[in-house]
């Protein structure tokens, strides 16, 4: 994959590094040029002094053939310029954001922003994040991850009982409009429902089909 990575601080120097590592082909951006000092000797993609947000920067970083976008600098109103301007500038499909404050965290909600939060961060949640494009993390407890995602339309008619996964994907909350609710087993989904649930990491590929890309 082509993939831009906005901020090469502890967390994006790693995360660039490890998707070097696995053969993507990898731009790192950052207004700090000795900041690029912290990507390891494995590293073999581009790097580009600038702002992550900055039309010009990004076109130089191939931000149209780009597949995946990472904002992960330090300073959430970067992060969230950054990846508003590569979902809806440039139509980058899958972005996302690091959440440095915990106080932010309703405004990447309000814009529908798929984000990790900076208490809990680590560059391996990314890494899954950009490999699957699809759910908002919300938190984890072990190998379960509390999930918030938007209903595609292979979920469309099918009770709550014909989706989940005995012991590993469970749903605890829908949204539908401006009607929030807990289901039971007889509910039917519906395309475009916002769902909470909890899911084993080894459920995970299963549910993907009823997520909006």
């Amino acid at each position: 994959m082509n993939i831009i990575v906005v901020g090469s601080g502890r967390v994006g120097s790693q995360l660039a590094t490890m998707l070097s590592i696995e053969g993507h082909n990898v731009v790192v951006i950052d207004r700090d040029e000795t900041a690029f000092r912290r990507l390891g000797s494995t590293f073999n993609g581009v790097t580009i002094r600038g702002l992550g947000f900055d039309e010009d920067i990004l076109e130089q970083a191939g931000i149209r053939e780009a597949d995946a976008f990472a904002a992960v600098t330090n300073l959430d109103n970067t992060n969230l310029m950054a990846a508003e301007v590569a979902r809806k500038l440039f139509g980058v499909k899958h972005v996302v954001a690091r959440l440095y404050n915990p106080v932010r965290e309703r405004t990447y909600q309000q814009l529908n922003l798929d984000y990790v939060c900076g208490t809990t961060l680590v560059a391996e949640t990314l890494m899954d994040k950009i490999r699957s494009g699809h759910g908002h993390h919300l938190f984890a407890i072990g190998d379960i991850e509390f999930i918030e995602f938007k209903a595609d339309a292979g979920i469309e008619g099918r009770k709550l009982r014909d989706i989940e996964i005995e012991n590993r994907f469970r749903i605890s909350a829908v949204t539908r409009g401006p009607m929030s609710f807990i289901p039971d087993a007889n509910t039917v989904m519906r395309e475009g429902d916002i769902i909470f649930a909890s899911v084993k990491d080894e459920a995970y590929s299963k549910i993907k089909k009823y997520m909006e890309d």
